[in-house]
This record gives C-alpha cells, sequence and structure tokens, in this order.
C-alpha cells in the first residue's frame, strides 16, 4: 500500500464506551477507590480505542490524547505550567486541584475549545513559572501503543502556538515562545528515540484570523522542531487558514492534516496549490457531525485532490466529538440508523473511501434515498417560517418602558440558574418511569415533592425570585428535544463535555414543531407553593441547535427558527399559566461564532434573530432572562445587547471579572447576574469570598444592574455543597444590603 492511499485518525472518543472513565473518576473522587484503580480504567479505555482502530484498517493512528480529565490540562503539566497556588500538591491532588479546585484554591478557567461544547482549562503563564519537562507519562503511553500498534503509532502533541493562544499570558507571547520551544524539541527527540515514524502536531490556533500576526515566530518554531528530524504532521482542524495558507503550506513539516468540511479550504487549495514535497491529509469525514458520508458529496472532491497532491484520507477532527458505535443505537427506525456514523462508523468509512478512490469500488448512497422518504417537510411549518414579518422579531416596548411594568424586588435580587442536585434518588425515579417500574401519576407525585422540597429551601434561604429545581430533566438540550417532533434519541451516544461531565445530543433529523406544552405543569406545581415568583426555564433555540447533532440538508439559520417557533408557543403558554419572569437560555450562542470576521455577522444576525422571535411575543410585565456561560463573550457584546433580554446571568467566576469590565466599557444598560461563585468546583464558598465579589461587581456595573447567583446550573453538586454554598450567598447579599441601608440613613 501506498502513502498515497493511507488512512488516519487525529484522536479518538476517550470516555470509554459504558462510561467507565466517569465511573472511576467519581469513586476516586469520593475516595471510594485508589489511584491504581483509576489508572488502570483509563488505560484499558484508552488501549480499547487503540484496539478498534487497528482492527478497523487505519494505517496511522493517534495516540496520546486520551485524558483524565481535559487534553489541554494535561500539557499544561507535562510542560510544567504549574501556577504558584497548587506548588504545595503533588501528583494527582494537584492534577484534580488545577481541573476542580481545592480549599482555598481556585481551579483553572474553563472555557470552550474553539467552536465545539469541549471545554477545556486555560493555561496560566505568569512571569515566575518556568518551563520545566514532564513528559515521562507520555513517552511511556507511547511505548504502551507501539506494543499494540507497532509502526501505526502517531503520537499527538498539541503544539507551542495553540498552546500559548489558548493561555493566560502574563509575558508577551515571543518570549514565551522561544522559552517552551526547547521544551518541545526535547520531547520530539525522545519520541524520535524511541523510533516513532511520525508526530502530530496539533495546531488549530494556525485557523485564528489574526495569526499573520506571529508568522515569524511561528516560522522560526517550525524550522526549530523540523531540525530535529522526525517527520511532523501539521493538524489544523475545525475551519480552514485563510489568507496565511500559502505560507503555512510552506513550512519545514511532512504534510499538513487539513478541514475540508468546515471553511473554504478546497478553494485555497484551488487558489494556491499544493507543494509537491508534502502530503495532503484530507479532512472529508466529518468527526463532528452523526451524519453518513454522501459519496455524491466527498468522492468528486478526493479525485480533484488526488490530482494536487500527495494523499491520505482522515477524520476533519478528533473523534471525540462523536459517540462510539452507532450500531449499539439499536432502537432506532431503520431508515434513521442506515444513515448515521459515529466514531467506530467514521472509520469503515475512511477505509471504504480508500477502496472506492483507489479500486474504483462504487459507492452506496440509496440508504440516503430512504432516509429522504422517512422524514417529508412539514408544509405547515415552512409557511408559517415564509411569513414571518418584523414585528415577530421584537417586543411590543422597548426595555425602558417594559422595565416599570415587571417586579418590583428587593436591591441585589438572588435566584438560582435553574437546576438543583441531581441525586441518585432523582436519577434513579427518572429511570424507574423510563423503564415502565413507576405509573405517570407516582412519578409526577414524587417529582412534586422535590419541587416542593426546593422551593421551600430557597423561600426559607431567602431567595427572591425562585426555580423549580428541573428534576424531570435529565438534561436542559434533551428534555426539551423529547418534547418536540424531529427529533431521535440514542441510548448510548455520550460525548465528553469536559471532565467527568458526558452529554448525549439528540439528533435532528426532520423539521421541528411543538404538539403542546413543555415546562407549564412543572411551573404550576413550584408556583403552587409560594407567593414569590417562579421563574419558567426554558433552553434556547439556538443552544438547542448548538448542542445537538443538527441535520445537514438545510440551513442552520431554518432550523434555529424552527425551534424559536417552538419556544415562543411554550413562553405564551407559561404567560397564561401565571409566569412574569421566564428564562431561555442560551449558553451555546457564543461558542458557534465563526473565526473569520467576514462569516460573524451573519452568524450573530440569525441567533441572535432566533432568540428574538423565540422571545418577541412576550408581555412587557414578563421579565425575561437568559443565562450564557463559559465563552469569552468581549468580541459580541453588540449581539448580546440586541438579544434584549430584562437580565443576563454569565459564568463569571473563573474568568476575572474580564466580562464584567467590557460590560461597563461597552455601556450596557440592563439587568446583570454575574455568576458569584464557581459550581463546578467542590470548594464551599463562604458569605465573605462571595461579598467581596459583589463589591467587584459594584465597581463596574450601577447597584440596580445587578443580580445574584451561582454562575451556573446546581445539579452536578450535592445538597451537602449546594446548601451552605446558599447559605453564604444569602448572607452576603443581606449584609450589603445592611450596608446601603446604613448608608442611606446616614
Amino acid at each position: 500500500m501506498t502513502a498515497s492511499h493511507d488512512t488516519q485518525t487525529v484522536g479518538y472518543p476517550r470516555i470509554g464506551k459504558n462510561r467507565e472513565l466517569k465511573r472511576a473518576l467519581e469513586a476516586f473522587w469520593k475516595r471510594e477507590t485508589d489511584a491504581d484503580t483509576l489508572l488502570a480504567t483509563f488505560q484499558q479505555v484508552e488501549e480499547d480505542g487503540w484496539r478498534t482502530q487497528r482492527d478497523a484498517g487505519i494505517d496511522h493512528i493517534g495516540v496520546g490524547d486520551a485524558t483524565l480529565y481535559d487534553h489541554v490540562l494535561d500539557w499544561s503539566v507535562r510542560l510544567g505550567l504549574i501556577p504558584a497556588r497548587f506548588a504545595a500538591l503533588q501528583g494527582l491532588d494537584r492534577y484534580f486541584a488545577m481541573a476542580r479546585g481545592a480549599e482555598g484554591i481556585p481551579a483553572l478557567e474553563m472555557t470552550k475549545w474553539f467552536d465545539t461544547n469541549y471545554h477545556y482549562l486555560v493555561p496560566e503563564i505568569t512571569a515566575d513559572v518556568s518551563p520545566t519537562a514532564h513528559f515521562a507519562e507520555f513517552l511511556a503511553r507511547i511505548q504502551r501503543a507501539q506494543a499494540l500498534l507497532g509502526e501505526r503509532t502517531v503520537p499527538i502533541v498539541l503544539g507551542p502556538v495553540t498552546m500559548l493562544r489558548l493561555a493566560h499570558l502574563e509575558i508577551p507571547f515571543e518570549t514565551a515562545l522561544a522559552q517552551w520551544l526547547p521544551l518541545y524539541v526535547e520531547l520530539l527527540a525522545s519520541l524520535k528515540a524511541l523510533g516513532v515514524r511520525e508526530v502530530q502536531l496539533h495546531e488549530p490556533a494556525l485557523i485564528l484570523p489574526d495569526v499573520a500576526d506571529s508568522r515569524p515566530q511561528i516560522e522560526a518554531a517550525a524550522a526549530a522542531l523540523a531540525a530535529v528530524g522526525l517527520p511532523l504532521n501539521l493538524v489544523i482542524p475545525f475551519d480552514d487558514v485563510g489568507d496565511a495558507f500559502p505560507w503555512i503550506a510552506a513550512l519545514p513539516v511532512a504534510g499538513l492534516t487539513l478541514d475540508f468540511t468546515r471553511g473554504e479550504t478546497a478553494a485555497l487549495l484551488e487558489r494556491y496549490g499544493w507543494p509537491a514535497d508534502k502530503f495532503l491529509a484530507a479532512g472529508v469525514v466529518d468527526g463532528r457531525s452523526v451524519w453518513r458520508v454522501r459519496g455524491a458529496d466527498v468522492l468528486p472532491l478526493l479525485r480533484e485532490l488526488a490530482g494536487y497532491a500527495t494523499l491520505r484520507l482522515s477524520a476533519s477532527c478528533s473523534l471525540q466529538f462523536v459517540p462510539y458505535s452507532a450500531a449499539l443505537e439499536t432502537a432506532l427506525p431503520a431508515p434513521l440508523h442506515d444513515v448515521l456514523a459515529f466514531a467506530e462508523e467514521k472509520l469503515h468509512e475512511l477505509v471504504a473511501l480508500r477502496e472506492t478512490v483507489t479500486a474504483a469500488r462504487p459507492w452506496d448512497d440509496s440508504p440516503w434515498e430512504r432516509f429522504r422518504a422517512f422524514a417529508p417537510a412539514e408544509v405547515a411549518l415552512r409557511q408559517r417560517l415564509a411569513s414571518l414579518t418584523a414585528a415577530d422579531f421584537s417586543r411590543a416596548e422597548p426595555y425602558a418602558a417594559r422595565r416599570p411594568q415587571q417586579l418590583a424586588l428587593p436591591p441585589f435580587p438572588l435566584t438560582t440558574i435553574g437546576s438543583f442536585p441531581q441525586t441518585a434518588e432523582v436519577r434513579q425515579l427518572r429511570a424507574r418511569f423510563k423503564r415502565g417500574e413507576l405509573s405517570e401519576a407516582a412519578y409526577r407525585a414524587a417529582l412534586d415533592g422535590w419541587i416542593a422540597y426546593t422551593v421551600g429551601v430557597q423561600e426559607g434561604l431567602g431567595f427572591d425570585v425562585l426555580v423549580h429545581g428541573e428534576f424531570e430533566r435529565s438534561d436542559m438540550v434533551e428534555y426539551f428535544a423529547e418534547k418536540l417532533t424531529g427529533f431521535a434519541f440514542t441510548q448510548h451516544g455520550w460525548v465528553q463535555s469536559f471532565g467527568s461531565r458526558y452529554v448525549r445530543p439528540p439528533i435532528i433529523y426532520a423539521d421541528v414543531t411543538r404538539p403542546g406544552p413543555m415546562t407549564v405543569r412543572e411551573f404550576e406545581v413550584a408556583q403552587s407553593f409560594t407567593r414569590k415568583p417562579v421563574k419558567g426555564m426554558l433552553t434556547g433555540p439556538v443552544t438547542l441547535l448548538n448542542w445537538s447533532f443538527p441535520r445537514t440538508d438545510i440551513p442552520r439559520q431554518e432550523v434555529a427558527f424552527q425551534l424559536a417557533l417552538a419556544l415562543r408557543a411554550e413562553i405564551a403558554d407559561l404567560e397564561r399559566a401565571g409566569a412574569r419572569v421566564i428564562q431561555v437560555d442560551e449558553p451555546a450562542l457564543r461558542e458557534g461564532l465563526p473565526f473569520k470576521p467576514d462569516r460573524r455577522a451573519a452568524y450573530l444576525a440569525w441567533t441572535v434573530d432566533a432568540f428574538r422571535l423565540a422571545t418577541g411575543g412576550a408581555a412587557s410585565a414578563t421579565q425575561l432572562h437568559t443565562h450564557m456561560c463559559y465563552a469569552e463573550f468581549g468580541d459580541v457584546l453588540p449581539a448580546i445587547d440586541r438579544l434584549d433580554a430584562d437580565v443576563i446571568s454569565l459564568e463569571n467566576a473563573r474568568s476575572g471579572d474580564e466580562t464584567l469590565r467590557a460590560l461597563a466599557e461597552y455601556g450596557y444598560a440592563r439587568e446583570v447576574g454575574p455568576g458569584v461563585y464557581d459550581i463546578h468546583s467542590p470548594v464551599i464558598p463562604d458569605d465573605a469570598f462571595i461579598l467581596e465579589k459583589l463589591r467587584v461587581f459594584r465597581r463596574h456595573l450601577a447597584d440596580a444592574q445587578i443580580w445574584v447567583n451561582p454562575d451556573c446550573g446546581l445539579k452536578t453538586r450535592t445538597w451537602a455543597e449546594v446548601l451552605p454554598a446558599l447559605r453564604a450567598l444569602v448572607a452576603a447579599v443581606q449584609r450589603l444590603r445592611a450596608e446601603l441601608g446604613k448608608a442611606g440613613q446616614d
């Protein structure tokens, strides 16, 4: 077999087909198992993935990307990027403290990995951090892979440019690159000594629009790495490299892996050509989609690419963003099942594409024909979308006129983001109902008991706007998808969001409609237990879209507008039920922002319009909230302003108040709930910590703008953690209100 016909992978799912790593991690954190047990489970999951890729016939298998928590955190540790606050800790204690925090030690900031729903831990590079190599664990892993895979083993190394671009840098980029580059040279020399034939250098940061600003440093770094004499495969997923294509293609590497599923990579190749001395690994199998390859779309491209370069066939990115195997999904209708391809199926697609291109074997697209007959368009819905006018996308009155008609609340109103602890008892309750072991009446009665308890807790503590706790919801997307048409659901389709937090995205396969109310019953139950306002809790249209596996046969905007119409009807039903506060969460709006500036305006236009279509019919007296988390918001503040939400809550606990400063500089005039503590850490804050946070908020925002809330939902925490944290939150607000009252009297 020649190199031009090879296949490769650039990453694989790493959580275990049965979520073995999640269970091992959480047992270790609870001190129910030891480190050896955890690491044995981790190695088993990793090696199972290697064997699957080998047995599928993949020629170059990327290894080394598996992680106990986050692969970026792993490289922070390997490169000695250990902030001083963690210096006293060692081993796994330090590793997990950096990920989750420890008593008195805040965790690293967490944010979205490019435009995916994966969260990474942001490296910190301060002037007092020195480059220190800790590669023994990684090298031992490569040796384990070699024992299983032989020459197919291709180490995956997260490149220096991406590490530094993702980091919080307190020193200039060029200084940091010069300091840390020798460690990369050392690592490549060690890998060469192990006899590896090639290394994948993952540099997704090369897609960023300002990459040319660092061209001299990048070219010098590439030359230094190439001098080791180990062939480098420069892997650049998630988009094209834009105008930087000519000089990036000329870097001294053996080949490049480029993403042909997003951006304009094919057009760039046609414009600039391809250097004859490099292989091209074409990412034509979409690593972020669950749909089967359409031969009619891909085969003409592959035949064209074969004329430009020595060609490999590749996934567009790591397969960590899709589930393990569609073969496990035995409950799906056959016409849908036959057009799905998860990680294992994508391996076989790569091999089948190779055989089709090299041996002229036919490619069968007939499953797509059967699928199109299975999922026809909803004519009435399409007509409704076509009849939308500008008035459908706006509230009846501007914010200044709405606000006096809405709730009158004390200074620094207290609320939470929505969910409360999803205990084992709650999860078992839902599972028993789904298995048919509980009647609907018994299930609802049990849910109502949890709602009553949660409302009582909030009212007893002194919260001002309450939530029902979301005990009926396994996931903020899946719950709504189950109540809408056009969605399908997997049994084993888990993907990693961060750490041990996995999600099971639904699949949008047809037009989306709302058969009936989705949240009204639980709202009415909660409101019946209190005279205080209870929030109606909805997931926004863009988040429902971005956190599902969307269809690809119609524009994403059209799907978002379908979802928005369903939510618009739900808001109307909640208002009729008496809701005066409704929260429409959009944490995924920012993560989908295109990297290239010339594409951003169009994306922000339709995503904001989708939110406004969902909320535009709400009465002026209805206070509309939205929630966003774990993303950089400074460059989308005009879009956030145009959402026209009355209150926005934001993750703030790990981000150093940058968003608050940006809001203040922008002149944001509506109300804001910056998160006062990190719910993804087991550390319980005290009231002094929260009070200091509130005082910082007051430096940036007017008192009348500030709401007080945790930075995200509380579903991942225990009641033993939540109750003291919320008591501290209330105590801090009471102290601040008392101080303000005294100041007013003086």
